[in-house]
């Protein structure tokens, strides 16, 4: 993981950063799975995002993509809030309610989705290709009313998410709760610089109303969450602890590293963000004595080396996260990153591997093809060096760059092979974008 948000607010204002984490999104993803398939929406067709902002906020954008910020996983007490939200948010999904600004391109990235929406500049962040980070970055937030839905709109969505909660088996008293601190806190907050929820998501006292009285008939009403699930979701509130607040703010959280996995876990993030290498990896070491198969150990602590500039150590580290979680894309790119900085072919090579298997899952993702780009820069192929760095600039949304790049590609290519397509489709994209 590596967190965008030092140095992600800009002077002048509201600034919004992404990022990108293996172990979270799976824990989100086991969330919103059951609750995207109980609305006919197939999930794999949808995109969850991770906003590295503390606000109690999330939105759907351009009837595809989800974004909850990183200040409602953080304080929410177990699932049952996160849960609510994104049942809340998938019914806006499922009734096709659009809160992209318009003239948006139907299959834009994250990344331009925020810089259209904003009215931000979007880029990589410094390191960011290490823990796969994008930030927008820069001017100050022009309106509150970005995602603002009608009235009937959220009653429809609050119907959706109630239902959903009770076909999938869950309370909603979860979503209730957030829905009752945010009106307690509206008044507070109104004037302030955050964008909670309920700026984008008005609140009405009839919604708490309905709510309840679901709450009041539904089976499921105060059923727990099972001890697995209340863990995971507890390791994640700790690692997005360790790496978003201040190192002090974690450890105020998280006062003795020895009371629980989830304290030594925030501790050796904390620790390593304070470049206090030796405590940090004694802290991660131990937690991986005692979960050896746990991937997202192996992956903190090579990103640990790398990001301390001990690159060829981080390299074990990476591979077996890989090797105890082969399908996730993520941790593949970690490493190929870390192989790339090698002074070995082999490891070029076997880079280049690994990003052929992440691109199948993270094909819109501007690093995948930037590291792409760089492992055939390396091996001599200027071609397809250039058709892969074409792509990040497409999904950068830098037109221009990306065009001239598949041009200057295409002399290079054999005619019909999968590059050549490549670098064909992104000159009919660019022409017809640019209208041309």
């Amino acid at each position: 993981m590596c967190c965008g948000a030092d140095g992600a607010r800009a002077q002048s204002g509201q600034t919004l950063s992404l990022f990108r984490d293996a172990e979270i999104e799976n824990i989100i993803a086991s969330y919103a799975e059951p609750l995207f398939r109980v609305n006919g929406l197939d999930f794999d067709r949808f995109s969850i995002h991770l906003v590295a902002d503390d606000s109690l906020n999330a939105f759907v954008a351009n009837g595809k993509h989800l974004f909850l910020f990183s200040g409602l996983l953080r304080r929410s007490d177990d699932p049952g809030m996160v849960i609510g939200v994104i049942a809340h948010e998938v019914g806006h999904l499922a009734a096709g309610h659009l809160t992209m600004v318009r003239g948006a391109l139907e299959d834009a990235s994250a990344m331009v989705i925020l810089s259209t929406l904003l009215g931000v500049g979007v880029g990589l962040l410094g390191g960011g290709e290490a823990g796969i980070a994008v930030a927008a970055a820069g001017q100050q937030l022009g309106t509150r009313t970005f995602t603002r839905f009608s009235r009937i709109q959220e009653s429809a969505a609050d119907q959706a998410a109630l239902r959903s909660l009770e076909l999938t088996g869950q309370s909603a008293e979860g979503l209730r709760d957030l829905m009752r601190e945010l009106a307690e806190s509206e008044i507070l907050l109104s004037s302030s610089s955050e964008i909670p929820w309920f700026l984008t998501h008005p609140l009405s006292t009839e919604r708490m109303h309905t709510m309840n009285a679901h709450i009041e008939r539904s089976a499921f009403s105060g059923v727990a969450f099972g001890p697995d699930k209340i863990d995971r979701h507890r390791r994640m509130i700790a690692k997005i602890t360790g790496f978003l607040l201040e190192p002090g703010a974690t450890y105020r959280t998280y006062p003795d590293p020895q009371e629980s996995v989830y304290s030594r876990y925030a501790w050796s993030i904390a620790r390593y963000r304070e470049r206090l290498m030796d405590e940090a990896l004694a802290l991660i070491d131990d937690l991986i004595e005692h979960e050896p198969e746990n991937p997202w150990f192996h992956e903190l602590r090579g990103q640990m080396l790398y990001e301390t500039g001990d690159i060829a150590a981080s390299v074990p580290s990476y591979a077996q996260s890989v090797k105890l979680a082969p399908r996730e894309p993520l941790l593949r790119i970690n490493l190929a990153r870390s192989l790339l900085q090698l002074d070995e072919e082999a490891g070029w090579r076997e880079a280049v591997r690994h990003l052929d298997e992440a691109r199948v899952h993270e094909s819109d993702m501007p690093v995948t093809w930037s590291l792409l780009g760089h492992a055939f820069e390396k091996l001599g192929d200027a071609a397809r060096s250039r058709v892969a760095r074409a792509e990040m600039h497409y999904l950068r949304g830098e037109l221009q760059r990306a065009r001239d790049l598949a041009r200057d590609a295409i002399d290079g290519l054999e005619t019909g092979t999968t590059e050549w397509f490549r670098a064909t489709d992104i000159l009919a994209a660019t022409d017809f974008l640019q209208g041309g």
